[in-house]
C-alpha cells in the first residue's frame, strides 16, 4: 500500500520507503501530533522529529536504537515524551538555538540556519524560521532520486502558516517560507506537527490569500 500521511492517534503509523530513508509518521497525544522516525536503509541509524506525547507508542515505534531526537520548536505538545524517550535511549537531542531554553531537557546540539544533520548516510539540511516561535526549525531531506521532503513542525500546514500572534511574527514567517521553504519545487512533500500532509505546489497558489488575510 502507498504512502498517505493520514494516521490517528491509536490507529497504526504509515511508513514511506524511499530510496535511501524510510520515514515512519505517526499521531500521538491529545493534540494530535505528528512524530517522524527517520531510517537510513544503508545503516539502520535513525532519528525522530518531535518527541511530543505518549513515550510507549513513539518507544515502539523506535524499537532498540535511536541515536537523536530533534524538537522542532519550544511549545511543550512537541516535546512532552521527550525526557522519557531520552532516558530510554539516550539518543541525543538537537532543536533551535535559540528555542533550547524552553525546552526543559538539555539540547546536546544547537541548530542554526543552514546546519546539516546526518542520519546514516542521509543528510537534512536545517533551516531556522521566526515567527510562531523564535527558533523552529524545519528539517529538509532533499532525495537525490527524488523529491524535497521537508518536515516543517509548526511553521507550515495545508491550508496555511503556523499560528502567530503578532503581525511582525506573521510577516517574519510568511518571508521566511517563502525564502527558505517556498523556493523548493512544487512537488516537494510537506509534513506538519499536526494533520494530513501536503505538497508546495498545493499550497503555493494559496500565498497571497494569506497575506492577505494576515496573521
Amino acid at each position: 500500500m502507498s504512502y498517505h500521511g493520514a494516521v490517528t492517534v491509536g490507529g497504526r503509523p504509515d511508513v514511506r520507503e524511499l530510496a535511501h530513508l524510510m520515514i515512519t509518521k505517526v499521531a500521538v497525544g491529545p493534540y494530535d501530533n505528528n512524530a517522524y522516525l527517520l531510517r537510513c536503509r544503508a545503516t539502520d541509524e535513525q532519528l525522530l522529529i518531535d518527541a511530543a506525547a505518549d513515550a510507549p507508542t513513539l518507544l515502539e515505534t523506535v524499537g532498540d536504537r535511536l541515536a537523536t531526537v530533534v524538537t522542532t520548536h519550544r511549545h511543550q505538545d512537541h516535546w512532552n515524551a521527550l525526557a522519557e524517550v531520552v532516558a530510554a535511549t539516550r539518543a541525543r537531542t538537537a532543536a533551535g538555538r535559540f528555542d533550547a531554553e524552553g525546552i526543559p531537557v538539555h539540547t546536546d546540539l544547537l541548530l542554526a540556519d543552514g546546519d546539516t544533520l546526518e542520519v546514516g548516510r542521509c543528510r537534512l539540511t536545517v533551516r531556522h524560521l521566526v515567527g510562531h516561535t523564535p527558533g523552529a526549525i524545519v528539517l529538509i531531506y532533499d532525495d537525490p532520486e527524488g523529491h524535497p521532503h521537508v518536515f516543517t513542525g509548526d511553521c507550515l500546514f495545508p491550508g496555511g502558516p503556523g499560528r502567530t500572534t503578532q503581525p511582525d511574527e506573521f510577516k517574519s514567517l510568511m518571508e521566511g517560507l517563502e525564502a527558505k521553504v517556498f523556493t523548493l519545487p512544487d512537488e516537494s512533500w510537506i509534513y506538519p506537527g499536526h494533520g494530513n500532509d501536503t505538497t508546495l505546489g498545493r499550497e503555493r497558489p494559496q500565498l497571497p490569500e494569506w497575506w492577505a488575510r494576515g496573521w
